[in-house]
């Protein structure tokens, strides 16, 4: 006889597993919450009353090999807030704020340890971005997935104002690009990443200019730009925003700009991260390649008119931001 324990699916093992982190999750919930965790799926009160015209915006994301340093060094703690935040970012750009928040954990042998942390981390960046983490989904997969490692994704639904949606907005030459400055590789271009540095450094291996180890560099929280740039999109003068992931700053900038409009970059004009500098040097790696898979220290670009910057600029300065003027565009 044969159970599907001994096949390789710990169902008791999952059950005390999500027992435990109920409590955790329960401190993200908000009053329009109407499904306790663990249910089939998350119900949500939708803030209608809030709203003269609500557009629900939504999007799925990933963390790309960033697990793979998660593997290496077995800290599992920041993997979460990354996910949670690169979802928020990518729906702030359109306008939106979070509503709530559905995660994808899927591994070969469930370590309640490992799964904790994760979610914990899932947690305390949905408390920070007031957002709550609804539902999810945890699967076993014996024979699918390498011993310890996961895989992790996570969808959003946020909000918007009809009339605060980024992409009714019309950008215009001579607009001025103001980057708002990233905690380091965010969640991308990790492949790259650990291709040059785990081939010259193991990843324990402490680096003065970095303030720590390789591994705790590379584990960098992936920053929200929410509680910063939220209060803005009401303002008229915020024409676009870009969030730099994959695609490096042209890309991703281009993605929200007519086609008659290009971008004129001053890569002099702020202060590139050391680690990024240490990845273009140990490995050789060309300029395009770094322009194109790294956010090379801007996190976040927000598209203005250029009469108005100072507005933009006292506004970052007062939530305590530091940012770049890059460019403009032409």
């Amino acid at each position: 006889m044969t159970t599907y324990k001994e096949a390789g699916v710990d169902i008791d093992l999952a059950n005390k597993s999500i027992e435990k982190i109920k409590k955790t999750v329960k401190k993200t919930f908000d009053s329009n919450t109407l499904s306790n965790l663990g249910a089939f799926g998350g119900c949500y009160r939708f803030p209608k009353n809030d709203y003269d015209s609500p557009i629900l915006v939504s999007s799925t994301d990933g963390v790309g090999t960033k697990l793979k340093i998660a593997f290496l060094t077995d800290i599992h703690t920041t993997i979460g807030q990354c996910i949670v935040n690169h979802c928020v970012n990518d729906i702030l750009v359109l306008g939106a704020k979070p509503l709530f928040f559905l995660d994808y954990f899927a591994t070969d042998k469930l370590k309640s340890e490992t799964f904790s942390d994760v979610i914990s981390g899932m947690s305390k960046a949905c408390v920070e971005n007031s957002c709550v983490l609804i539902a999810g989904e945890t699967a076993e997969m014996p024979g699918f997935y390498g011993e310890n490692e996961y895989d992790l994704s996570g969808t959003i639904v946020g909000v918007a104002e009809e009339s605060d949606l980024m992409s009714k907005r019309p950008c215009n030459k001579g607009d001025i690009l103001i980057g708002i400055h990233s905690s380091g590789l965010h969640t991308n271009g990790y492949s790259l990443a650990r291709k040059v540095l785990l081939e010259n450094f193991s990843i324990d291996h402490h680096i003065d200019e970095l303030g720590g180890t390789i591994g705790e560099t590379l584990l960098s929280v992936h920053k929200s730009y929410l509680n910063s740039v939220y209060p803005l999109i009401s303002n008229k003068n915020l024409h676009s925003i870009s969030h730099i992931t994959g695609g490096g700053i042209l890309e991703n900038t281009s993605r929200v700009l007519s086609k008659e409009l290009s971008i004129n970059i001053d890569w002099n004009s702020w202060d590139t991260p050391f680690i990024f500098d240490l990845i273009k040097n140990k490995g050789d790696v060309p300029v395009e390649d770094m322009r194109r898979s790294f956010n090379l220290g801007i996190g976040m670009i927000l598209i203005v008119n250029k009469t108005e910057v100072d507005v933009f600029t006292e506004h970052l300065k007062e939530r305590n931001e530091t940012f770049s003027i890059i460019g403009e565009l032409v």
